[in-house]
């Protein structure tokens, strides 16, 4: 044999398999479970209202879970918002879905029915609340809707859920002191001016049902602030409030009607939440399709920009579903 092939020894050979069959196995462990076969089945996805963002992000994030998991069939179930979402998934209607972290803290607080099953499995990104009025309204202050017309969303919504503990801390009854409706994102910018002093709203940025009103006209809504030290005055309330926020709508939410400036809010955080009895394997894929899709579904939905691997797994008042555990274990650096 000539001299620039030396014949390789018996041991050498077997050492250098060995290592290319480690390498390989590693290799095969980091893609897990893309080495798998992908799940398959049907599932429940409770989101929100046809005009709010739980909605439209639902349905973008079905495209994304039918491109890795083609054999997992999704069924979007829509809904009153996250008090009925929390709700439906700890009674098993539906399997997964959005709900803002102070929804799901009362639901927990007030012992609902199957409230010890709920688990989570990404923190997704931020509700802003956001208190509408027309343009010409005399409305400066949630003290000020006094004795007004005023939309506090569905009933089982995180809307009406925030909107009354806003109303509180500013001294109104939301019963006896104002004119409520059940107005949601879907009817309450239509009948802005038209049967309705103000209406509230809780959605990620921009809403796509506010976006629509606001193309329609530089004028066509103005949003009330809502001051620091009333979300100070919320917070006394106890129990959930502790996941409310002072912020400030950035000014590129809607620029037409905000003209440069940021509205002071309040925020609380989403979660897509499950049951601790969803397969593991299942709930592992789908927690890698929430968090790589952020940038395909964030060209759309922009408050989806936010989702990160690294505040993903913070999603108090829920402890992380096992299956979820194992997805951030696997890309923990």
């Amino acid at each position: 044999m000539s001299k620039m092939f030396p014949r390789i020894g018996r041991r050498r050979a077997l050492q250098g398999g060995t290592a290319s069959l480690l390498v390989l196995g590693l290799l095969l462990w980091w893609l897990r479970p893309w080495a798998e076969e992908p799940p398959g089945g049907a599932i429940t996805f409770s989101t929100g209202t046809r005009a709010g963002v739980y909605h439209e992000y639902g349905e973008l994030l079905r495209a994304e879970i039918d491109q890795d998991m083609p054999d997992l069939k999704v069924r979007l179930l829509t809904s009153a918002g996250s008090q009925e979402n929390v709700s439906d998934v700890a009674t098993g209607k539906a399997d997964f879905a959005i709900a803002a972290a102070d929804a799901v803290a009362t639901y927990r607080l007030d012992h609902g029915a199957g409230a010890d099953r709920l688990r989570g499995m990404a923190r997704l990104y931020d509700d802003y609340l956001q208190l509408v009025v027309p343009p010409d309204s005399d409305i400066r202050s949630v003290a000020d809707l006094r004795g007004k017309r005023v939309a506090i969303g569905l009933p089982n919504s995180g809307v009406r859920l925030i909107a009354n503990g806003v109303l509180k801390a500013a001294g109104i009854d939301p019963e006896k002191d104002i004119k409520p409706s059940s107005d949601g994102i879907d009817t309450g910018p239509r009948r802005l001016g038209h049967g309705l002093d103000a209406f509230f709203w809780s959605g990620g940025l921009p809403t796509d049902g506010l976006s629509r009103l606001a193309k329609k006209s530089a004028s066509a809504f103005r949003f009330v602030p809502i001051d620091a030290g009333l979300v100070a005055k919320l917070h006394d309330q106890g129990g959930a409030t502790r996941y409310y926020r002072a912020t400030k709508m950035p000014e590129s939410a809607y620029p037409t009607i905000q003209r440069g400036d940021p509205v002071p809010t309040l925020a609380v955080s989403n979660l897509l939440v499950t049951r601790s009895d969803m397969n593991p394997r299942l709930t592992e894929w789908l927690t890698r399709t929430v968090i790589d899709s952020r940038d395909g579904i964030g060209a759309t939905v922009h408050s989806a920009q936010l989702v990160d691997v690294r505040t993903a797994i913070y999603t108090d008042p829920l402890q992380l579903h096992r299956g979820a555990q194992r997805y951030y274990q696997s890309v923990k650096p």
